[in-house]
């Protein structure tokens, strides 16, 4: 077993404190609150990801389901269009432009997202019907 990988080495001693102690606690209330405010800034975190990617797939539900037409004629438009192009196009020279995509100079890198990006994050999830 390999020790670095696992971060064996990285674990505090308040997180062994922690692990080791007994079910009904011995320490102070002052520790069992610091070790309840970790757990619930984890928890705020992971509900927040959580959050963003169930909203990523709401927005990807409103597009199958002509919640807004134009949007869902848009990608219907480019579902065509795109399956065509892969038809046509063998998987190696995607692959091969991909990689010249990604690995592009920084000079023709641009900070603006790019087109489908902020065409769907423009499309309405349930948080945004609720307002």
């Amino acid at each position: 077993m390999d020790s670095r990988l696992s971060y064996v080495d990285m674990v505090g001693p308040d997180e062994l404190d922690e692990e080791f102690d007994g079910f009904p606690t011995t320490r102070s209330p002052d520790v069992v609150r610091i070790r309840y405010d970790r757990l619930r800034a984890l928890a705020g975190r992971a509900q927040t990801l959580l959050g963003d990617f169930s909203a990523q797939g709401e927005r990807l539900e409103a597009l199958c389901n002509w919640r807004d037409p134009r949007a869902t004629g848009i990608f219907v438009l480019f579902c065509l269009v795109a399956s065509l192009v892969f038809y046509v196009v063998p998987f190696k020279i995607f692959v091969l432009g991909s990689g010249f995509y990604y690995l592009r100079h920084p000079r023709f890198r641009d900070d603006m997202p790019s087109v489908p990006v902020n065409f769907f994050r423009r499309l309405p999830s349930f948080s945004d019907q609720i307002l």
